[in-house]
């Protein structure tokens, strides 16, 4: 965000990035009452994150913004639904699974419970009714693990949760080989040369 008024971003980076910024943990626009704590739930297991952290990352509100929008992939596998019916379907199936083996919806589950259903979704192994013939496998791995994973990963937060120095939009990235960067790329801080990096770092500019 440091860049953010310098040549790295430009005026459509910069617009892109506010309006991702403005949402909020509890914006909600597409899913309705009652799927929206089982997509939450669903969001903490898939990328959890720290409990200290002071403003976590909006994943739910992010996979609500890209379905309020209708923000497609330009591609879907012929046996899943399209987006938005394939979330709506699946957090249902979701609850029904949970309410079938645990007598409780899934955002009412303990993490293990969440975790076991999940692994067996990733499997294929959940087949109640509700999911419609939908395999569970593909809803796991094509929606939620692409959506969750994708909509973490496009918030600032963690960018610099994982060195990643953000986009660099018109200038661009150059320098793309192995263990190469961009003369003003950060750094990356080595075990036991931390402090060269940071001295590196605080010579490193726009």
């Amino acid at each position: 965000m440091a860049k953010r008024d310098g040549p790295s971003w430009n005026a459509k980076t910069r617009a892109v990035l506010d309006e991702r910024l403005a949402i909020g943990p509890e914006t909600r626009r597409f899913f309705v009452e009652a799927e929206w704590p089982t997509l939450k739930a669903l969001a903490a297991r898939i990328v959890p994150q720290p409990a200290d952290r002071e403003a976590p990352v909006p994943v739910a509100a992010l996979v609500d913004h890209k379905l309020a929008t209708d923000t497609r992939d330009g591609y879907r596998n012929s046996e899943l639904p399209e987006e938005r019916e394939a979330w709506r379907r699946g957090l249902r199936a979701l609850d029904a699974e949970a309410i079938a083996r645990f007598g409780a919806r899934f955002h009412e589950l303990g993490a293990w419970a969440q975790d076991e259903l999940l692994k067996l979704a990733e499997k294929g192994e959940l087949m109640d009714a509700a999911w419609e013939g939908m395999p569970s496998k593909l809803f796991f791995h094509q929606r939620v693990l692409a959506d969750v994973v994708k909509a973490y990963y496009a918030h600032p937060t963690a960018w610099n949760e994982i060195g990643w120095g953000g986009p660099a939009s018109p200038r661009g990235y150059v320098r793309m080989d192995f263990d190469r960067r961009d003369p003003w790329e950060a750094a990356e801080a080595k075990p036991g040369r931390e402090d060269e990096a940071y001295e590196e770092n605080l010579r490193v500019g726009d």
